[in-house]
């Protein structure tokens, strides 16, 4: 069944951004109460009342007995914005419920025991759904919906249709999965591609030209250093040049 907790909250006559940061400065929550016709309801909860009632719990599913300036009524919570970095509560949407009107909601799923595939072959559990939503009336809502995988092996998988929810309406389709066991995930090496991986050049012969030889293209060779160049061939005396 699920929880209720007791939380009382004054009506707030100022509306809007400027309004609504002034009630945060003053450790206040603002929000709003709406349903069965009646026109929405601009609220102040007290921040750390707030806190302390929903620890603990699961917010969608629990029934708050909301006192607003000394008049009781029975209400959800349909929405909770937190700040984006700190994780204070900045609004509350209040939803009035009525004792004999079924209501639709979300329900959360929780997974027990170990799967088979997980404990005998190293597959690993993945929880593919987390929540479903059902009709029911408000005494019978639940705090949370049990699903056992104990039996599961790698490749199976539960769905919504397995799932048990006394005196309540499921309305999520009976075919999604809600949780299914997958082979173990074996670690993927990159293989190299071909601006990584490295060209070993084959290294380049080097001779030493002994002395007397020419270098390439007939050019003379360089003298070792501190030894004189060899002359050049000099032509045979007399002879004039053709």
């Amino acid at each position: 069944m699920a929880q209720t907790v007791a939380l009382s909250a004054t009506a707030r006559e100022k509306t809007g951004k400027g309004a609504a940061r002034q009630a945060r400065f003053q450790k206040q929550v603002p929000a709003v109460i709406y349903g069965h016709g009646r026109a929405t309801q601009t609220l102040m909860v007290d921040a750390l009342a707030l806190e302390k009632a929903l620890t603990g719990v699961e917010p969608e599913s629990t029934l708050i007995d909301l006192t607003v300036d000394g008049k009781k009524a029975r209400a959800l919570i349909r929405e909770i914005q937190r700040h984006p970095i700190r994780p204070d509560i900045i609004h509350v949407d209040f939803y009035e419920i009525k004792a004999d009107e079924k209501i639709t909601l979300k329900v959360p799923v929780h997974l027990v025991g170990t799967a088979d595939g997980v404990r005998n072959a190293g597959g690993v559990l993945d929880q593919v759904t987390r929540e479903v939503e059902i009709e029911v009336l408000p005494e019978d809502i639940p705090d949370r919906v049990e699903l056992d995988v104990t039996a599961l092996k790698i490749g199976d998988s539960l769905h919504t249709r397995d799932l048990t929810i006394p005196k309540a309406v499921i309305l999520t389709g009976a075919d999604l999965t809600i949780a299914t066991v997958v082979p173990p995930r074996a670690e993927e090496v990159a293989a190299p591609t071909p601006e990584t991986a490295t060209e070993v050049a084959e290294p380049e012969l080097i001779r030493k030209v002994r002395e007397g030889e020419e270098g390439e293209e007939g050019e003379g060779v360089p003298a070792p250093e501190g030894k004189a160049a060899p002359k050049a061939e000099e032509k045979p005396k007399g002879k004039k040049e053709e």
